[in-house]
């Protein structure tokens, strides 16, 4: 197996297209490009144009008939794969926080609100974290503003996902769910 880059809007889009918790990004290229295993034969060229062309007029139809209002949902883009690669709790921990604060950018500072009897979890600076208490562990949310402790047990890490997916509007399920990945 090959690993590429693409860019975020790539990714968005790829991600935003999963069927299922868990499809591989191969699976959902594979069923967005109509590529089976045995696809390789034709010439690229050709089948890169016919896949262009449907495309195209799928948009158009999309366009036409109804508009199509995406919804932020962190299941869209959470990859089992790459949790996987994730080092440890931790790791994980910060990569489907990391997701959240993605997809829900403008609500995320929700977050400050979860508080611990005697510390916080969340802040907008190390510092912060640092000061409201011993031993935090201070870790920054990738790509974003926001710091999490992360000196605290699994099962802590888990009720803190559940309160996080709670506070962006997800179900008791999906708030479920996304707690147990970790």
């Amino acid at each position: 197996m090959k690993k590429i880059e693409i860019d975020d809007e790539l990714y968005q889009y790829i991600a935003s297209n999963t069927q299922s918790i868990g499809e591989s990004a191969s699976e959902i290229l594979r069923r967005l490009l109509k590529l089976t295993p045995g696809t390789e034969s034709k010439p690229v060229a050709q089948q890169e144009e016919k896949q262009v062309q449907e495309m195209a007029a799928e948009s158009q139809t999309k366009t036409l008939s109804q508009p199509v209002k995406p919804a932020a949902n962190v299941f869209n883009i959470l990859n089992k794969e790459e949790l996987a690669m994730q080092k440890g709790v931790v790791g994980r921990f910060l990569f489907i926080l990391s997701a959240l604060h993605r997809t829900h950018k403008s609500e995320f500072n929700n977050v400050l609100e979860i508080k611990g009897r005697d510390r916080i979890y969340f802040a907008t600076s190390k510092n912060a974290l640092l000061e409201s208490g011993s031993s935090m562990n201070p870790k920054n949310i990738a790509d974003s503003e926001y710091w999490v402790m992360t000196n605290s047990n699994t099962t802590r890490k888990k009720m803190m996902l559940h309160e996080v997916a709670k506070v962006l509007g997800y179900t008791d399920e999906a708030a479920e769910k996304i707690r147990d990945y970790l």
